[in-house]
């Protein structure tokens, strides 16, 4: 019978694993955070109390009040299957994390590759110092093998006989070196900047562009103060826009990864810390609000309400059929409204109802996609909404209407005694109205064919026809004013 080298007896010294970043690209704490969030935002705000008794109480009285799907964490896939084959080699795993035990337990059972569980217990934090005590003593000094991907792991690595470093910078892998030999390295694969961006969605900010409206229709195009006013006004709702899908990332994290195409949002793939999140929502909001507060004390109530009525809407608006999309709805409106708020220009009442029934009607398209999309999958119902696809003939007639309605109110703003004041040539706006059909009916049709995809907003910034019918409208309310 065949015995083993000396290099094979060495080869399979003991493992230990990291959790938080390492075996999974987030970290259980801040995962706790977020759901508490969700669940009980009062305890969430109480929380830092359990602080004052340590680290590792403040993560047991985490576990005790929330649980993690361990299924739908964000595991390093690289990392994981060759952690399978160093199982199937007859290597022995430990997973050994600074996370609670009630937190680690799951993440072990679902992984069902470890023999044995090493984690914070709710008297001692198991990191840095803590973990390098407890693992020589059980394995003996440079008697295991660590896979880690900070810089707090840099002292157990150094009582490790070999480095497995995962989803850390190049840096990170020169300092382990200098303490003990590196075996495997695994990479990250997108860089803390990238994921930041794309959670801000600066793409998105272009809605915003509406805070503008109000100077355009009143003509103050050649006024450098309401230009300046709206530019920092854009500025505080881009803000605040993106405070609101940070804290909405955070919050929806377990919805997000049991859909199909916001599993790859950073928060929820674990490309980016969930600290980033938790901490760079309130600072955006304080810096809209700040901004908000030097134009007017109305204009920062505006965007807190926007703040809140956005935030409503991830929580729990957004699960209730219609007053969903009249939300949506008003809260394009809102912008409008802020618009005319920081400018001090009076309110068009045309304007605003042809608002709210325009952006009515692109809110009713996105539910229509929705529901185009479950009819071919052969499903009933929205998860987490209040439509079902027997309500997708509705949902397309509501919304052709919406826009019609629209396209009529501009009709009976020509007569209106506003564009007289406004307009030497009133009756040449009626030239819009075929414009705003010809591109209404164009939207829905496209959408019906499939050729919309997911946010009818950010189809029209990207559709060159959308941007021809702009032209031709701005071109037409030129013709109106005389030139």
């Amino acid at each position: 019978m065949p015995t083993a080298t000396v290099n094979d007896r060495e080869d399979r010294v003991p493992l230990a694993v990291d959790l938080d970043g390492t075996l999974i690209r987030t970290d259980m704490m801040w995962e706790s955070v977020a759901r508490l969030l969700r669940k009980n935002p009062l305890a969430a705000l109480a929380s830092p109390l359990w602080l004052l008794r340590g680290r590792a109480h403040f993560k047991q009285q985490l576990a005790t009040r929330v649980q993690v799907d361990a299924a739908s964490l964000p595991y390093h896939e690289e990392f994981l299957n060759w952690l399978r084959d160093e199982k199937r080699a007859g290597r022995k795993l430990v997973l050994a994390t600074a996370s609670d035990i009630e937190m680690a337990r799951p993440v072990a059972q679902h992984v069902g590759l470890f023999d044995e569980v090493l984690a914070s217990d709710g008297k001692t934090n198991l990191r840095d110092n803590a973990k390098l005590a407890a693992l020589p003593k059980k394995f003996g000094e440079r008697g295991f093998d660590y896979a880690g991907n900070s810089s707090p792991d840099l002292d157990v690595w150094g009582g490790s006989r070999e480095a497995i470093v995962v989803n850390a910078s190049s840096s990170l892998v020169q300092k382990a070196s200098a303490r003990t030999k590196v075996g495997r390295i695994f990479p990250t694969r997108m860089s803390l900047t990238a994921a930041l961006l794309r959670s801000l969605r600066p793409h998105q900010w272009l809605k915003n562009l509406i805070v503008f409206v109000p100077v355009l229709t009143a003509h103050k195009l050649s006024d450098p103060h309401a230009l300046a006013t709206v530019a920092l006004a854009i500025l505080a709702f881009c803000l605040c826009a993106s405070a609101v899908y940070l804290s909405n990332d955070i919050l929806d994290l377990e919805a997000d990864r049991h859909h199909p195409a916001k599993r790859n949002r950073p928060f929820a793939a674990g490309h980016l810390p969930l600290q980033f999140g938790l901490c760079g929502a309130p600072v955006l909001l304080l810096g809209a609000l700040g901004c908000g507060l030097t134009l007017s004390w109305n204009f920062a109530t505006v965007v807190l309400l926007y703040f809140a009525l956005a935030s409503g809407y991830s929580l729990l608006l957004k699960q209730v059929a219609l007053l969903d999309v009249f939300v949506l709805a008003g809260l394009y409106t809102l912008r409008l409204i802020a618009g005319h708020v920081a400018t001090g220009i009076a309110y068009s009442p045309w304007l605003l109802v042809f608002s709210m029934f325009i952006f009515l009607s692109l809110a009713l398209l996105k539910r229509f996609l929705e529901l185009q999309s479950l009819r071919q999958q052969n499903r009933h119902e929205v998860k987490g909404r209040g439509y079902t696809a027997g309500d997708l003939e509705l949902v397309t007639t509501l919304g052709l209407v919406s826009g019609y309605l629209a396209v009529l109110v501009m009709a009976l703003y020509v007569n209106s005694e506003q564009v007289q004041a406004l307009y030497t040539h009133p009756l040449r706006l009626l030239l819009v109205c075929p414009l705003l059909l010809f591109w209404v009916s164009r939207v829905w049709f496209l959408a019906h064919r499939g050729q919309v995809h997911d946010d009818p907003t950010a189809f029209a910034l990207k559709d060159w026809v959308s941007y021809t019918v702009g032209a031709l409208t701005l071109a037409v309310m030129w013709l109106a004013t005389g030139f």
